[in-house]
Protein backbone atom coordinates (compact mmCIF):
# COMPACT_ATOMS: atom_id res chain seq x y z
CA UNK A 1 0.00 0.00 0.00
CA UNK A 2 1.32 3.03 -1.02
CA UNK A 3 2.07 5.52 2.25
CA UNK A 4 1.82 9.11 0.92
CA UNK A 5 2.34 12.20 3.46
CA UNK A 6 0.75 15.47 3.46
CA UNK A 7 2.06 17.94 5.06
CA UNK A 8 0.03 21.52 5.83
CA UNK A 9 -0.65 23.67 8.82
CA UNK A 10 -3.78 26.23 8.99
CA UNK A 11 -0.60 29.12 10.08
CA UNK A 12 0.57 29.44 6.17
CA UNK A 13 -3.03 30.06 5.62
CA UNK A 14 -2.92 33.08 7.69
CA UNK A 15 -0.02 35.06 5.26
CA UNK A 16 -1.04 37.79 3.96
CA UNK A 17 -0.10 41.01 1.87
CA UNK A 18 -2.61 43.88 2.17
CA UNK A 19 -5.08 45.45 -0.35
CA UNK A 20 -4.14 44.46 -4.08
CA UNK A 21 -6.33 44.34 -7.23
CA UNK A 22 -4.67 41.29 -8.99
CA UNK A 23 -0.97 42.67 -8.73
CA UNK A 24 -1.73 45.88 -8.84
CA UNK A 25 -1.47 48.25 -5.35
CA UNK A 26 -4.96 49.66 -4.65
CA UNK A 27 -5.30 53.45 -5.10
CA UNK A 28 -4.85 56.12 -7.80
CA UNK A 29 -7.04 54.82 -10.69
CA UNK A 30 -6.98 51.01 -9.09
CA UNK A 31 -10.13 50.42 -7.36
CA UNK A 32 -10.04 48.06 -4.55
CA UNK A 33 -11.76 44.45 -5.39
CA UNK A 34 -14.50 43.38 -2.73
CA UNK A 35 -12.25 40.86 -1.33
CA UNK A 36 -9.07 42.74 -1.59
CA UNK A 37 -5.86 41.13 -1.79
CA UNK A 38 -3.21 39.52 -4.04
CA UNK A 39 -3.51 36.38 -5.81
CA UNK A 40 -1.77 34.45 -3.77
CA UNK A 41 -4.51 34.00 -1.50
CA UNK A 42 -4.77 31.45 0.77
CA UNK A 43 -8.46 30.16 -0.25
CA UNK A 44 -6.46 27.87 -3.09
CA UNK A 45 -4.88 26.21 -0.49
CA UNK A 46 -7.36 26.06 1.93
CA UNK A 47 -10.27 24.99 -0.55
CA UNK A 48 -7.32 22.04 -1.61
CA UNK A 49 -7.52 20.94 1.54
CA UNK A 50 -11.31 21.17 2.71
CA UNK A 51 -11.57 19.02 -0.73
CA UNK A 52 -9.48 16.61 0.46
CA UNK A 53 -11.13 15.76 3.60
CA UNK A 54 -14.79 15.89 1.80
CA UNK A 55 -14.04 13.15 -0.45
CA UNK A 56 -12.18 11.34 2.04
CA UNK A 57 -8.94 11.13 0.45
CA UNK A 58 -7.19 12.65 3.46
CA UNK A 59 -7.82 10.24 5.34
CA UNK A 60 -5.62 7.87 3.58
CA UNK A 61 -2.86 10.34 4.10
CA UNK A 62 -0.30 10.36 6.76
CA UNK A 63 -1.33 13.90 7.72
CA UNK A 64 1.18 16.24 9.45
CA UNK A 65 2.58 19.62 10.47
CA UNK A 66 6.17 19.98 10.95
CA UNK A 67 8.40 22.24 12.69
CA UNK A 68 9.91 26.03 11.10
CA UNK A 69 13.20 25.96 9.70
CA UNK A 70 15.78 27.63 11.85
CA UNK A 71 18.16 30.91 10.73
CA UNK A 72 20.50 28.13 9.99
CA UNK A 73 18.92 26.42 7.55
CA UNK A 74 17.78 29.03 5.66
CA UNK A 75 21.19 30.61 5.69
CA UNK A 76 22.32 27.87 3.82
CA UNK A 77 20.49 29.20 0.49
CA UNK A 78 19.32 32.60 1.64
CA UNK A 79 22.13 35.81 2.32
CA UNK A 80 22.28 36.36 6.21
CA UNK A 81 21.60 40.10 5.48
CA UNK A 82 18.17 39.79 3.53
CA UNK A 83 16.93 36.76 6.29
CA UNK A 84 17.94 39.90 8.68
CA UNK A 85 16.18 42.18 6.95
CA UNK A 86 12.99 40.05 6.86
CA UNK A 87 12.93 39.17 10.38
CA UNK A 88 13.29 42.91 11.22
CA UNK A 89 10.36 44.79 9.30
CA UNK A 90 8.05 41.03 9.89
CA UNK A 91 8.46 41.99 13.94
CA UNK A 92 7.57 45.87 13.20
CA UNK A 93 4.64 44.62 11.55
CA UNK A 94 5.28 43.83 7.73
CA UNK A 95 5.69 45.77 4.76
CA UNK A 96 7.88 44.92 1.42
CA UNK A 97 11.62 44.09 0.43
CA UNK A 98 11.34 42.97 -3.55
CA UNK A 99 8.59 43.31 -6.29
CA UNK A 100 5.32 41.61 -5.46
CA UNK A 101 5.97 40.07 -2.21
CA UNK A 102 4.23 41.87 1.09
CA UNK A 103 4.02 39.98 3.94
CA UNK A 104 2.53 41.64 7.35
CA UNK A 105 2.96 40.51 10.58
CA UNK A 106 5.16 37.61 11.63
CA UNK A 107 5.63 37.24 7.75
CA UNK A 108 9.40 35.57 9.00
CA UNK A 109 8.05 32.83 11.00
CA UNK A 110 5.25 32.04 8.47
CA UNK A 111 7.76 31.67 5.77
CA UNK A 112 10.52 29.07 8.18
CA UNK A 113 7.07 27.12 8.74
CA UNK A 114 6.13 26.86 5.07
CA UNK A 115 9.68 25.77 4.28
CA UNK A 116 9.61 23.51 7.28
CA UNK A 117 6.87 21.60 5.75
CA UNK A 118 8.92 21.14 2.52
CA UNK A 119 12.42 20.23 4.29
CA UNK A 120 10.05 17.27 6.48
CA UNK A 121 8.40 15.72 4.00
CA UNK A 122 11.81 15.42 1.63
CA UNK A 123 13.49 14.64 4.89
CA UNK A 124 10.34 11.43 5.58
CA UNK A 125 10.57 10.36 2.02
CA UNK A 126 14.81 10.09 2.02
CA UNK A 127 14.14 8.34 5.14
CA UNK A 128 12.01 5.97 4.04
CA UNK A 129 8.74 7.02 6.39
CA UNK A 130 6.72 7.49 3.16
CA UNK A 131 6.87 6.45 -0.24
CA UNK A 132 6.25 10.26 -1.52
CA UNK A 133 4.63 13.11 0.05
CA UNK A 134 2.95 16.22 -0.70
CA UNK A 135 3.45 19.57 1.11
CA UNK A 136 1.03 22.72 0.63
CA UNK A 137 3.59 25.10 1.90
CA UNK A 138 2.07 28.95 1.66
CA UNK A 139 3.62 31.38 0.60
CA UNK A 140 5.37 29.33 -2.92
CA UNK A 141 9.24 29.99 -2.75
CA UNK A 142 10.13 29.05 -6.44
CA UNK A 143 10.88 33.18 -7.87
CA UNK A 144 12.66 33.81 -4.49
CA UNK A 145 16.31 33.99 -4.81
CA UNK A 146 19.45 34.06 -2.63
CA UNK A 147 19.01 37.83 -1.73
CA UNK A 148 15.99 39.07 -2.89
CA UNK A 149 11.97 37.87 -3.02
CA UNK A 150 9.95 38.16 -5.88
CA UNK A 151 6.48 36.75 -7.41
CA UNK A 152 4.69 36.58 -4.13
CA UNK A 153 8.09 34.42 -2.60
CA UNK A 154 9.97 35.16 0.07
CA UNK A 155 11.97 32.08 0.56
CA UNK A 156 12.65 29.33 -1.71
CA UNK A 157 11.39 25.90 0.40
CA UNK A 158 12.20 23.47 -1.96
CA UNK A 159 15.90 24.81 -1.88
CA UNK A 160 16.14 24.93 1.85
CA UNK A 161 14.70 21.64 1.50
CA UNK A 162 17.73 20.59 -0.39
CA UNK A 163 19.93 21.94 1.24
CA UNK A 164 19.10 20.43 4.69
CA UNK A 165 18.82 16.77 3.35
CA UNK A 166 22.25 17.63 1.78
CA UNK A 167 23.62 18.14 4.77
CA UNK A 168 22.13 15.29 6.68
CA UNK A 169 23.41 13.25 3.61
CA UNK A 170 20.42 11.65 2.57
CA UNK A 171 20.89 11.99 -0.99
CA UNK A 172 23.29 13.32 -3.51
CA UNK A 173 21.30 14.09 -6.52
CA UNK A 174 18.25 15.78 -6.70
CA UNK A 175 16.04 16.63 -9.50
CA UNK A 176 13.45 19.90 -9.74
CA UNK A 177 10.74 19.49 -11.98
CA UNK A 178 9.19 23.09 -12.10
CA UNK A 179 5.78 22.85 -13.79
CA UNK A 180 4.36 26.13 -12.13
CA UNK A 181 3.45 28.62 -15.02
CA UNK A 182 5.77 30.94 -14.18
CA UNK A 183 9.66 30.14 -14.47
CA UNK A 184 11.17 29.04 -11.88
CA UNK A 185 13.83 31.63 -11.72
CA UNK A 186 14.98 31.57 -8.19
CA UNK A 187 15.11 28.03 -7.77
CA UNK A 188 17.61 28.36 -11.27
CA UNK A 189 19.23 31.04 -10.12
CA UNK A 190 20.34 29.18 -6.76
CA UNK A 191 21.58 25.99 -8.32
CA UNK A 192 22.71 27.61 -11.50
CA UNK A 193 26.68 26.31 -11.27
CA UNK A 194 25.86 22.80 -9.30
CA UNK A 195 25.91 19.61 -11.51
CA UNK A 196 24.12 17.83 -8.56
CA UNK A 197 20.99 19.65 -8.99
CA UNK A 198 19.08 19.08 -12.13
CA UNK A 199 16.53 22.07 -12.46
CA UNK A 200 13.44 21.73 -15.29
CA UNK A 201 10.81 24.33 -15.25
CA UNK A 202 8.38 24.37 -18.02
CA UNK A 203 6.16 27.31 -18.05
CA UNK A 204 4.26 29.96 -20.45
CA UNK A 205 7.01 31.66 -22.30
CA UNK A 206 8.11 35.71 -21.12
CA UNK A 207 5.19 35.85 -18.65
CA UNK A 208 6.95 36.13 -15.42
CA UNK A 209 9.49 36.65 -15.41
CA UNK A 210 9.57 38.44 -18.56
CA UNK A 211 13.43 38.48 -19.05
CA UNK A 212 14.51 35.26 -17.83
CA UNK A 213 13.53 31.10 -18.93
CA UNK A 214 14.35 30.97 -22.23
CA UNK A 215 15.80 27.08 -23.90
CA UNK A 216 19.22 28.53 -24.50
CA UNK A 217 20.29 28.86 -20.03
CA UNK A 218 21.69 26.05 -19.09
CA UNK A 219 23.88 26.48 -16.20
CA UNK A 220 27.09 27.42 -15.87
CA UNK A 221 30.63 26.29 -14.83
CA UNK A 222 29.93 22.96 -13.39
CA UNK A 223 26.56 23.48 -13.64
CA UNK A 224 26.31 23.93 -17.63
CA UNK A 225 24.14 21.35 -18.93
CA UNK A 226 22.25 20.72 -15.68
CA UNK A 227 19.55 23.70 -16.04
CA UNK A 228 16.70 23.09 -18.94
CA UNK A 229 14.03 25.77 -19.80
CA UNK A 230 10.84 24.53 -21.78
CA UNK A 231 8.74 27.94 -22.54
CA UNK A 232 5.53 26.86 -23.94
CA UNK A 233 3.39 29.38 -26.11
CA UNK A 234 0.13 31.22 -24.71
CA UNK A 235 -2.71 29.08 -25.90
CA UNK A 236 -1.03 25.71 -25.13
CA UNK A 237 -3.27 22.66 -24.15
CA UNK A 238 -3.04 19.35 -22.63
CA UNK A 239 -1.06 18.18 -25.92
CA UNK A 240 1.81 20.36 -25.51
CA UNK A 241 2.41 19.23 -21.98
CA UNK A 242 2.21 15.96 -23.04
CA UNK A 243 4.73 16.42 -25.73
CA UNK A 244 7.25 18.79 -23.16
CA UNK A 245 7.05 15.91 -20.77
CA UNK A 246 7.70 12.87 -22.69
CA UNK A 247 10.48 14.93 -25.56
CA UNK A 248 12.33 16.40 -22.92
CA UNK A 249 11.51 15.85 -19.34
CA UNK A 250 11.36 12.49 -19.00
CA UNK A 251 14.55 11.73 -20.92
CA UNK A 252 16.43 14.24 -19.02
CA UNK A 253 15.48 12.59 -15.53
CA UNK A 254 16.35 8.93 -16.73
CA UNK A 255 19.59 10.20 -17.87
CA UNK A 256 20.54 12.22 -14.46
CA UNK A 257 19.32 9.03 -12.29
CA UNK A 258 18.82 11.15 -9.10
CA UNK A 259 18.56 9.85 -5.40
CA UNK A 260 14.73 11.98 -5.49
CA UNK A 261 12.53 13.81 -7.69
CA UNK A 262 11.02 17.13 -6.16
CA UNK A 263 7.93 18.96 -8.04
CA UNK A 264 7.46 22.79 -7.91
CA UNK A 265 3.58 21.80 -7.63
CA UNK A 266 1.90 25.31 -8.95
CA UNK A 267 -1.66 24.93 -10.38
CA UNK A 268 -1.32 28.41 -12.35
CA UNK A 269 -1.11 26.70 -15.72
CA UNK A 270 -5.07 25.92 -15.10
CA UNK A 271 -6.86 27.18 -17.87
CA UNK A 272 -9.09 29.16 -15.36
CA UNK A 273 -5.82 30.74 -14.09
CA UNK A 274 -6.06 34.64 -13.66
CA UNK A 275 -2.46 35.01 -14.33
CA UNK A 276 -1.59 32.79 -17.21
CA UNK A 277 -2.76 31.87 -20.73
CA UNK A 278 -2.11 27.78 -20.73
CA UNK A 279 -4.96 25.62 -21.13
CA UNK A 280 -3.98 22.98 -18.87
CA UNK A 281 -7.06 20.73 -17.00
CA UNK A 282 -7.13 18.34 -13.98
CA UNK A 283 -6.24 15.66 -16.05
CA UNK A 284 -2.76 16.97 -17.16
CA UNK A 285 -2.26 16.99 -13.82
CA UNK A 286 -2.86 14.01 -12.91
CA UNK A 287 -1.49 12.82 -16.27
CA UNK A 288 1.81 14.55 -15.35
CA UNK A 289 1.62 13.06 -12.07
CA UNK A 290 1.47 9.49 -13.31
CA UNK A 291 4.74 9.92 -15.37
CA UNK A 292 6.55 11.29 -12.71
CA UNK A 293 6.29 8.75 -10.94
CA UNK A 294 6.63 6.07 -13.63
CA UNK A 295 10.21 7.63 -14.00
CA UNK A 296 10.86 8.00 -10.01
CA UNK A 297 9.87 4.28 -9.92
CA UNK A 298 12.53 3.30 -12.71
CA UNK A 299 15.47 5.86 -10.96
CA UNK A 300 15.25 6.03 -7.52
CA UNK A 301 12.92 3.85 -6.09
CA UNK A 302 9.26 5.91 -5.94
CA UNK A 303 11.37 8.74 -4.35
CA UNK A 304 8.99 11.41 -4.83
CA UNK A 305 8.34 15.06 -3.06
CA UNK A 306 5.28 17.43 -4.36
CA UNK A 307 5.46 21.09 -2.94
CA UNK A 308 2.55 23.40 -3.84
CA UNK A 309 3.75 26.97 -5.73
CA UNK A 310 1.36 28.72 -7.48
CA UNK A 311 -2.09 28.42 -8.68
CA UNK A 312 -5.12 31.26 -8.15
CA UNK A 313 -8.35 30.33 -9.03
CA UNK A 314 -10.27 29.63 -5.91
CA UNK A 315 -12.33 27.37 -7.86
CA UNK A 316 -10.57 25.15 -9.93
CA UNK A 317 -7.41 24.60 -7.77
CA UNK A 318 -8.91 22.42 -5.19
CA UNK A 319 -10.00 19.79 -8.57
CA UNK A 320 -6.50 20.07 -10.10
CA UNK A 321 -4.84 19.57 -6.74
CA UNK A 322 -7.19 16.48 -5.69
CA UNK A 323 -6.38 15.10 -9.13
CA UNK A 324 -2.60 14.99 -8.19
CA UNK A 325 -2.70 13.81 -4.96
CA UNK A 326 -5.23 11.04 -5.63
CA UNK A 327 -2.60 10.24 -8.44
CA UNK A 328 0.56 10.24 -5.54
CA UNK A 329 -1.63 8.07 -3.52
CA UNK A 330 -2.49 5.24 -5.94
CA UNK A 331 -6.28 6.06 -4.44
CA UNK A 332 -9.30 4.61 -6.32
CA UNK A 333 -10.88 8.07 -4.45
CA UNK A 334 -11.90 10.44 -7.61
CA UNK A 335 -13.58 14.01 -7.44
CA UNK A 336 -14.65 14.47 -11.57
CA UNK A 337 -13.88 17.85 -12.64
CA UNK A 338 -17.06 19.85 -12.94
CA UNK A 339 -15.23 22.17 -15.52
CA UNK A 340 -13.73 19.20 -17.59
CA UNK A 341 -16.16 18.76 -20.53
CA UNK A 342 -15.73 22.52 -20.80
CA UNK A 343 -11.92 22.43 -20.76
CA UNK A 344 -11.62 19.56 -23.38
CA UNK A 345 -13.95 21.57 -25.70
CA UNK A 346 -11.57 24.89 -25.06
CA UNK A 347 -8.44 22.59 -26.25
CA UNK A 348 -6.38 23.73 -29.04
CA UNK A 349 -6.78 22.16 -32.38
CA UNK A 350 -4.59 20.27 -34.44
CA UNK A 351 -3.57 22.93 -36.12
CA UNK A 352 -2.19 24.32 -32.87
CA UNK A 353 -0.85 21.30 -31.71
CA UNK A 354 1.19 21.27 -34.91
CA UNK A 355 2.58 24.88 -34.42
CA UNK A 356 3.48 23.59 -30.66
CA UNK A 357 5.06 20.55 -32.28
CA UNK A 358 7.34 23.24 -34.46
CA UNK A 359 7.41 25.13 -31.53
CA UNK A 360 9.05 22.00 -29.78
CA UNK A 361 11.53 20.73 -32.61
CA UNK A 362 12.55 24.57 -32.34
CA UNK A 363 13.50 24.07 -28.78
CA UNK A 364 15.55 20.27 -29.76
CA UNK A 365 17.25 22.66 -31.85
CA UNK A 366 18.80 25.14 -29.33
CA UNK A 367 19.69 22.32 -26.63
CA UNK A 368 20.89 19.91 -29.66
CA UNK A 369 24.51 20.94 -30.08
CA UNK A 370 24.94 20.64 -26.31
CA UNK A 371 24.02 16.79 -27.12
CA UNK A 372 26.76 16.29 -30.25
Amino acid sequence: MMVTGFFSDERCFWHHGGNYALTMPVGGFVQPLVAGGLPESPETKRRLKNLLEVSGLLQELQVQSAEPVSFEQLARVHTESYLKAFKKKSDEGGGELGLRTPFGAGGYEVCALAAGLATTALHQVLSGKLDNAYALSRPPGHHALPDFPNGFCLINNIAVAIEEARHQGLAKKFVVLDWDVHHGNGTEAIFFDRPDVLTISIHQDRNYPMDTGQPDVRGKDAGHGFNLNLPLPPGAGHYAYMQVMERFVIPQIQSFQPDVILVACGFDASAMDPLSRTLATAETFARMTAMVMDVAEQVCNGRLVMVHEGGYSEAHVPFCGHAVISQLAKSPIDVPDPLAETLRLRQPDPRFDRFVDTWLDDIEAVLAPEKS
